[in-house]
């Protein structure tokens, strides 16, 4: 449950940058040429970023959501 609420943030949050990242690419067409042997309209450049974001939500909700799982709930409601 936490890691699937915690991917559609990320999800959401790719989603509005990779369409800000397009609107912006029509606005500033002179800044196409700091990166080197990277096209505007590169689909490669768009999936790498988006899939290397995603990889990391993943692993960063996988890896809290796994050690509360490993906590004994009985445990955690006396402490408190």
């Amino acid at each position: 449950m936490i890691v699937h609420q915690a991917m559609r943030m990320a999800g959401t949050g790719l989603l509005v940058g990779v369409v800000s990242a397009i609107a912006l690419m029509r606005v500033l067409p002179s800044f196409s040429h700091l990166l080197y042997g990277v096209g505007q309209w590169d689909p490669l450049k768009f999936l790498g970023d988006s899939a290397v974001l995603l990889l990391a939500a993943l692993s960063a909700c996988y890896v809290q959501a796994s050690r509360a799982m490993r906590t004994d709930p009985m445990n955690s409601l006396r402490s408190e």
